[in-house]
This record gives structure tokens, C-alpha cells and sequence, in this order.
């Protein structure tokens, strides 16, 4: 019987591991945190790119929920000069790049994006806007949503050290963006904490089984 329930135990352990990962147990930031932060951010270069006072306002409401960063996106349709060759290169090699350096550092803290949409027809709406929101060439190329853990560490991932060499990469890439954070309130995706949940179930119930006939 112990046999038949061990792995159903060891995906409970693992399962509890990737909670202990996945969830934020720290809850939201205190108010030394969000004034620590608030400096670090007006000291970095961030403050000459704007946007500081925005993200500042929004650790200080933190809530020490999850969130979701919706990015439109609008790559460059012509080559671009590489930030450090000069050599032009496509805007979507040079985004790779950008990539690359911040979906490691995202990853290490349960970050990672949920949702990447390629635009694929005209404004279906749109109204009291400029005719193109984007400012520059056409339209939009593409949506993004990111998920982040928590604000902080949303903060901690706009602070990392080697983000602004390749952040170099990003706004050559991007003619134009838009950002800014959401929560969700109603959705029919499943996350991670379901469907990995699931998947160990199965893994669980296969193992006992297989347990079962070769006793």
C-alpha cells in the first residue's frame, strides 16, 4: 500500500516545491521597501527614460498579488543598426537579444510571459485616440503579457544589474511601445498553478498504477 501512495507523496512535495516558488509568501512591500526603492529607481537610468514615478506609485499600492504587464509592441520593419557593431540587423534579433538577458533574470523569480499575440488585422475599434496610438510607422505588431510574481519583484528586475546594456537592445528594436500593469478578473486560461497541478496528478495516478501491476 505504501508503495502505491509514494508517488502521489512525491507529487505533493514537488508540487509544494513549486508553490514555495511560484507564489508570493513575502506579501506586499512595507514603506521603508517602497521608499528604498523609489531611490534606487531615481538613481538609476530609468529616471532619464521616464516612468519612475509610475512604477514608484505603484509599489506604493502594492497589494502583494500577482499581475500581468500588457506590452504593445511595434517593431522596427527595416533593419536597425546593432548598439554595439553598428551592423544592421532585424528589429526581432535585436529584441532576442533584450530578451535573452531579461527572461533569465524573470524566470529565476516566477516571471515569465503568458501570452504573446501577433496582430494580424486593422483597428476593429477605435475612438478619442490618435489614428495610429503607436506614433510611428504604421500599427502595432504585437501584444505581450508578462507575468509577474509580485511589485517587488517587478523592482528588483528593472534594477538588475546588465539590464540597461540590454535595454540598448530593446528600444532599438522598438520604435514604440505601451506598458502598463493589469490584473486579471476574469479569465478561462488555466495557470500554472492549475495545469502543473494536474500534470503531477497524472504523473501520481500513472505511477501508482504502474506500481499496482508489477506487484
Amino acid at each position: 500500500m505504501l508503495k502505491i501512495l509514494l508517488p502521489w507523496l512525491l507529487a505533493l512535495i514537488v508540487y509544494g516545491l513549486f508553490l514555495a516558488w511560484y507564489q508570493n509568501w513575502r506579501g506586499p512591500l512595507s514603506d521603508d521597501e517602497v521608499r528604498q526603492y523609489r531611490a534606487r529607481l531615481e538613481a538609476s537610468p530609468m529616471a532619464e527614460q521616464g516612468g519612475v514615478q509610475e512604477v514608484a506609485d505603484f509599489l506604493a499600492r502594492d497589494d502583494g498579488r500577482a499581475f500581468l504587464m500588457v506590452n504593445l509592441i511595434k517593431l522596427a520593419r527595416e533593419p536597425v543598426p546593432d548598439p554595439e557593431s553598428g551592423v544592421p540587423r532585424p528589429a526581432a534579433d535585436l529584441l532576442d537579444e533584450y530578451t535573452r538577458v531579461f527572461l533569465g533574470a524573470a524566470l529565476r523569480r516566477a516571471s515569465h510571459p503568458a501570452l504573446v499575440a501577433g496582430k494580424v488585422g486593422g483597428y476593429v475599434e477605435s475612438w478619442n485616440v490618435e489614428a495610429d496610438p503607436g506614433g510611428v510607422a504604421t500599427d502595432w505588431t504585437a501584444l505581450g503579457l508578462v507575468r509577474y510574481r509580485s511589485r517587488r519583484d517587478l523592482a528588483e528586475l528593472v534594477l538588475m544589474d546588465g539590464l540597461d546594456a540590454a535595454h540598448d537592445y530593446k528600444i532599438a528594436a522598438m520604435p514604440a511601445t505601451f506598458a502598463f500593469p493589469a490584473q486579471v478578473r476574469m479569465g478561462l486560461m488555466l495557470g500554472p498553478q492549475i495545469w502543473v497541478g494536474l500534470l503531477l496528478a497524472l504523473f501520481a495516478a500513472l505511477g501508482s498504477l504502474a506500481v499496482a501491476l508489477l506487484r
